[in-house]
């Protein structure tokens, strides 16, 4: 089954916007154009439904549902529990309050991993831990590749200290993507939890948390179609197991555990869109499906299929340069279409140069400055970034390579 492209771009009203339908998106790993679903769904909460949610009334009621629509389906996709799905104001916030839980969980003597491939969410606030005396073990990438080796893990798992591996499903910036599955085990037969930063990864298709196997699965909403929010899921024995950090009264409900503040009503009212937005997919593409987690996976297929195929031309024309480093896989099969490049040089001033020829994306560090370092890039200099979803055409692709041509 190919994605029919024209469908999946009617539901963004980014592609009908004047300042932007005739420019090609290349920024979609700092954050992705909203599906009308989602901006629908908002719209409405604010208009009809921005009251206190859940008191005895039609407009709170209404409210209250939508917020449990929203957990519930997105839950479903996940192939988790529902109230193992919390929400917060962002996935670096997300860890932070997990850290702070974990330090208190911990006994003297354990250890947790951390990797220096991650985005610094899910890497700072772990190492943080150290200044109370936790010992954090590095498990490092190749300086060569940014490839983050398994074989590496084991050695730092192997007295039974360990309680927690931090790791992604892939790198903002080298964007291979990692066996979780295979990883969890490793963790899970060492006696450790598994935390996995999927920010990087959910935007091509929401994964299988359940089949993964991961104790904790983090990504981003606003990078997933939706709205400014952090999407948790929360395995119930690991999350009960942790200190609440929410509300003394809250302790007993896990999906309030770890938002100490009250949530953004509206936004997690609004994440139900991307699931609006995955059946919708679903239902032009595929035969009726009642389970949603296979209904979610069809999807992924679908997605991953699209960006594979639009990808692989930008990366045969980065590998082919003797002038730039492409970091990461060269087969887009193995890696997110999350495209980083080294120009030995500042990315930056590449970036805006591009913009003329209408092409939009960045440049910097991404906050994914250990993996730069590690790579033996300086991130004041940082690296070109070109990102793409299932919704990038082969033509945005071809236009990015001719302008290339032209900047670098």
């Amino acid at each position: 089954m190919q994605l029919d492209l024209g469908f999946a771009r009617r539901q963004f009203p980014a592609f009908s916007v004047p300042e932007l339908a005739d420019k090609a998106f290349f920024e979609n790993a700092g954050g992705s154009y909203a599906c009308g679903q989602v901006i629908d769904r908002l719209t409405r909460f604010y208009r009809e439904r921005k009251v206190q949610p859940y008191a005895p009334y039609a407009a709170a009621e209404a409210g209250g549902a939508e917020m449990d629509e929203a957990r519930a389906r997105l839950a479903a996709m996940m192939g988790v529990k529902t109230h193992e799905l919390s929400f917060g104001p962002s996935t670096t916030q997300n860890a932070y309050v997990l850290a702070q839980a974990v330090r208190r969980w911990l006994k003297p003597g354990e250890a947790i991993v951390v990797t220096d491939q991650d985005h610094e969410a899910n890497s700072g606030p772990w190492r943080r831990l150290a200044e109370d005396g936790v010992e954090v073990r590095e498990w490092t990438i190749d300086p060569a590749t940014g490839h983050l080796d398994p074989d590496r893990l084991g050695p730092l798992l192997a007295d039974g200290r360990v309680r927690l591996v931090c790791f992604p499903h892939c790198s903002n910036v080298v964007a291979e993507i990692n066996p979780v599955a295979g990883i969890v085990a490793m963790a899970h037969a060492a006696g450790a939890a598994a935390c996995v930063d999927g920010v990087s990864y959910a935007p091509h298709g929401i994964p299988d948390v359940g089949a993964l196997g991961a104790d904790i699965y983090l990504f981003s909403a606003y990078k997933t179609y939706g709205p400014h929010q952090g999407i948790m899921a929360i395995r119930e024995e690991l999350g009960m197991a942790l200190p609440n950090q929410g509300h003394c009264f809250n302790g007993d409900t896990l999906y309030k555990r770890f938002t100490p503040a009250g949530p953004d009503h509206a936004q997690v009212a609004a994440s139900a869109g991307i699931a609006d937005y995955f059946d919708a997919l679903h239902a032009h593409h595929f035969a009726p499906e009642p389970d949603a987690a296979k209904r979610a996976a069809a999807v992924h297929d679908l997605m991953r299929a699209q960006e594979v195929a639009v990808c692989q031309p930008l990366l045969d024309y980065l590998a082919a340069r003797n002038d730039v480093r492409l970091i990461g896989p060269r087969d887009a099969g193995a890696r997110a279409p999350t495209v980083a490049v080294d120009l030995g040089r500042a990315a930056e001033p590449v970036s805006v140069a591009l913009a003329e020829h209408g092409i939009n994306c960045w440049a910097g560090d991404f906050y994914a400055v250990r993996p730069l370092t590690a790579m033996g890039i300086d991130p004041a200099v940082g690296v070109l970034r070109l990102s793409m979803v299932h919704y990038t055409s082969a033509e945005d692709v071809a236009r990015l390579i001719g302008a290339l041509e032209r900047v670098l």
